[in-house]
């Protein structure tokens, strides 16, 4: 494994600064999902806020991904890209905002549900959100990097669901991904947790079986059973103390 960056306090509030932009964009795409409205609609619109916020994409034309943002309905799990696909009553929409301001990156995502959603949906939701919310804690100097991926897998298979395993978490700072890889998973390199790092924690939930595959696009991943998947994620800074959650959004799911 590579060597994990460590950023300066000047670098830091560089990252703040990007946290908040894509976190803000992200509230707003939130806002704007609804029924009949179509995903490619949804890519423009962030599209324009994110040139309003005097930021670019971090997933525009990376690796040749042709959307602004990854947008995945229902079984798709991550990297959908916006088109024809029009939004339905019923539901859910994960939103991933990735953005670079200043040469750095802020990245998070999250899953909105479209009106009421099946009860087993609801509560892939909440768990995978809350999932999130134990593991973060664990990402603090001095703990190892199981810690925060066996807090999400603890409490995920607890509760029934699957957790995705071809797709991970990452570092990330002046490149979308950064050492090290964050599973949400037991498996793998176990570094130990230093101050300046920043960590992008996304747990991707199956409300099925764990297996995945990826269409002709070579991008849109979904559910081999075709159930549905959440994803939630924020970018987190590993301090001497608690972790700072760089991308903390208000409005969260499961309040």
């Amino acid at each position: 494994m590579s060597q994990i960056p460590i950023k300066s306090p000047r670098e830091i509030e560089k990252m703040r600064r990007a946290g908040q932009a894509a976190s803000q964009i992200l509230e707003k795409v939130g806002d704007y999902i609804r029924p009949g409205v179509l995903t490619r609609d949804v890519d423009r619109y962030a599209a324009e806020l994110i040139a309003e916020a005097g930021c670019t994409s971090a997933f525009l034309n990376y690796r040749k991904f042709p959307g602004n943002i990854c947008i995945s309905v229902n079984e798709e799990v991550v990297h959908g890209i916006g088109g024809a696909r029009t939004i339905q009553y019923g539901d859910i929409v994960k939103l991933d905002v990735g953005i670079f301001k200043d040469g750095w990156v802020g990245d998070n995502a999250k899953t909105v549900s479209v009106g009421i959603i099946h009860p087993e949906t609801a509560r892939l939701l909440e768990v995978t959100e809350r999932a999130l919310e134990l593991a973060i804690p664990h990402a603090r100097q001095g703990n190892r990097l199981h810690a925060v991926s066996c807090a999400i897998e603890n409490y995920v298979v607890q509760n029934g669901f699957s957790v995705v395993r071809e797709f991970v978490g990452h570092g990330v700072g002046r490149k979308l991904h950064e050492e090290p890889q964050v599973p949400n998973y037991k498996s793998g390199d176990n570094p130990k947790l230093k101050a300046g790092m920043t960590l992008a924690i996304e747990p991707m939930v199956n409300r099925g079986r764990a297996d995945v595959k990826v269409l002709g696009d070579n991008w849109t991943v979904v559910t081999a059973d075709g159930q549905p998947s959440a994803h939630f994620e924020h970018t987190v800074l590993i301090t001497t103390g608690e972790p700072e959650i760089l991308t903390w959004r208000e409005k969260m799911l499961s309040r």
